[in-house]
């Protein structure tokens, strides 16, 4: 009777620690007016649908060779993200960490960046 008690308890406590989910938006507004080279492709790579660390999410230019922006909603039950982004497909950053998107309990949060400078 106690290694049935015992067990149902473990799965009581295990299915009660399930982390819950919910949707998460970030708008993402990159400055890449410090790039000296022609910009043809400005990109976001990351953990988590949409994103990959193998391809990049385009971003949409504001202000062409200077200002970029992409909107990213996922369901997720993690409060942060990790990103970088990419240039003419050079990462930037590089022998550096991830950037960590901490999100808004908003539920929308913004982030702008300038490309290779760390905040």
């Amino acid at each position: 009777m106690k290694k049935l008690f015992f067990i149902t308890f473990l799965m009581i406590t295990a299915l009660g620690c399930v982390q819950k989910s919910y949707e998460q938006t970030v708008v993402f507004t990159l400055d890449v007016s410090n790039v000296k080279e022609k910009i043809e492709t400005v990109g976001l790579r990351g953990e988590g649908k949409p994103l990959s660390w193998d391809a990049d999410l385009p971003m949409n230019p504001i202000k062409k060779d200077s200002l970029y922006t992409v909107k990213v909603s996922a369901t997720t039950g993690y409060k942060f993200a990790e990103v970088k982004f990419v240039v003419n497909g050079k990462f930037e950053l590089e022998g550096k960490p991830n950037r960590r998107v901490v999100f808004d309990e908003s539920r929308i949060t913004n982030y702008n960046a300038k490309f290779n400078t760390e905040k």
